[in-house]
């Protein structure tokens, strides 16, 4: 059984939600990004998406794009940010830590190259936004060599077609963007994303999160009433942009608090 398996369910049988928070490796220097998840495992989150710097992302808002372009300007690349998981592994050997960046890398690096430095570091799973299911098989084929899970995304605008495509093809858990925007947007229409989850989970057994516009204890518990999981990932980010590393690793540690705590309401 994966990390991701086994935290899933040893969550369910807690009768608790997964709190998914995300980082950019190397932000804003590299130096910071282990010492941080660390922290913020240690402050409640359980499962981690570890961004990979990219200089021209589809589905980022400013906030993660900027702290895309600070790491790229501090030195950290793609193999770098997958040394840093093999770094956090040295200490952590359960925390699952899911990979979340776009296919460009992979394809330079090499597909194979990929996913075996990926899971001899012991990363579990991946995200790549523009990789959709219809062109993955090959990727897929190399995933499962290695034991890796590979994540895929539905939203508002996905067709019944669509969602059954993705479910069957998906591992690990299932990945709801809830709004029609970039990550870090605003607007949040919760009874929507639940009717849609809702749907999701009648087709499969695979958790569901739900991830896109959710920063706060509000709407990380709304989410939460109605996913197995709930991902944030601008909310940590952000602080990164104006504070020193030592003050925004602390608005980071009290955001997982603040969060981690909602959760635990439900």
């Amino acid at each position: 059984m994966s990390r991701l398996a086994q935290r899933f369910a040893q969550l369910k049988a807690e009768n608790r939600k997964a709190l998914v928070t995300y980082v950019m490796a190397g932000d804003p220097q590299p130096s910071v990004t282990v010492p941080l998840i660390h922290e913020m495992v240690a402050a409640g989150v359980d499962i981690l998406e570890v961004g990979l710097p990219f200089s021209d992302p589809m589905a980022d808002g400013p906030v993660i794009a900027l702290a895309a372009e600070r790491a790229l300007a501090g030195g950290t690349n793609t193999l770098d940010a997958i040394a840093m998981v093999k770094e956090f592994r040295q200490k952590d050997q359960d925390t699952p830590v899911v990979l979340m960046g776009y296919l460009n890398p992979a394809e330079v690096i090499g597909y194979e190259t990929f996913i075996q430095t990926a899971a001899d570091a012991g990363v579990d799973g991946m995200i790549l936004v523009d990789l959709p299911p219809e062109e993955a098989e090959k990727f897929d084929v190399i995933l499962d060599q290695y034991g890796l899970d590979q994540v895929f995304l539905l939203a508002p605008t996905s067709t019944d077609e669509r969602i059954t495509h993705v479910i069957k093809q998906a591992r690990g858990f299932i990945y709801y963007v809830s709004l029609k925007g970039v990550t870090g947007a605003a607007t949040l229409d919760i009874q929507s994303a639940a009717d849609r989850i809702a749907k999701i989970k009648q087709q499969t057994d695979l958790p569901v999160g739900v991830g896109f516009g959710i920063s706060d204890a509000a709407s990380a518990k709304a989410m939460g009433a109605v996913a197995d999981a709930v991902i944030v990932g601008s909310a940590f980010v952000k602080p990164f942009a104006t504070l020193s590393v030592e003050d925004a690793t602390a608005a980071a540690i009290a955001k997982v608090k603040e969060l981690r705590a909602a959760l635990d309401e439900l």
